[in-house]
């Protein structure tokens, strides 16, 4: 059974290619680069969640990967991680941590890695680059890990939380290990929002958070 609310951290979508389970930014072999001896497992207990949510389609929104590069270690870890997800189709909208991720996914014909996917009138992206060039009513992205920072019980703590300005919906990163980024920081990073005054953050659970102020007053 898997352990984490991986369903607070991700997106089912109804649309004519049935339902659809949007997430992003797993950073698959983080533990390398974040000083961990031992494995997590992180990307077992998520093709359990996978499976249990049974998409149609399944689209992940960037950084699938946590190196920049592709070292062995890693290649085999997306190799087991697209095998155990072999029966269901996967979209990848390619992010800055994803080079050479190519090299894996030429052997899963069921993966499509691409800078953006299109599906009706949504846009899915990761975040980092610029807008393309067409239309579309809303956009899915990832990219910032976004967070706020919340009193609970007297004490202030960082959580995950999904993040809209205007008709872009930011998703946290799926990975439990990872914290997230205050978002009046990370906005910074996506070229298309840095300028935005506000956005409006949600919990996993739908609990409305309020309009957060992303331009700081001198």
């Amino acid at each position: 059974m898997q352990s984490f609310s991986y369903d607070k951290l991700s997106l089912e979508l109804k649309t004519s290619s049935g339902r659809v389970l949007v997430f992003a930014d797993p950073h698959i072999g983080f533990e390398l680069s974040r000083g961990l001896r031992v494995r997590t497992m992180f990307e077992k207990s998520l093709t359990e969640f996978i499976k249990e949510e049974n998409p149609d389609l399944i689209i992940i929104l960037g950084d699938i990967k946590e190196p920049l590069g592709m070292n062995r270690f890693v290649k085999k870890l997306l190799i087991e991680f697209f095998s155990e997800v072999g029966e269901y189709s996967v979209v990848i909208t390619k992010g800055n941590h994803d080079g050479k991720i190519e090299k894996v996914t030429k052997e899963f014909k069921n993966v499509n890695v691409v800078s953006y996917f299109i599906l009706d009138n949504m846009l899915f992206l990761h975040g980092h680059q610029t807008l393309p060039e067409i239309k579309f009513e809303k956009a899915f992205l990832g990219h910032i890990h976004p967070a706020v920072s919340l009193k609970i019980g007297g004490n202030i703590k960082k959580v995950k939380c999904f993040f809209r300005v205007r008709n872009f919906l930011i998703l946290p990163t799926i990975n439990p290990y990872i914290e997230g980024f205050d978002v009046r920081e990370g906005i910074k990073m996506i070229p298309f929002l840095k300028d935005s005054p506000s956005g409006e953050a949600f919990l996993g659970d739908g609990t409305y958070i309020g309009e957060i102020e992303l331009k700081r007053k001198a």
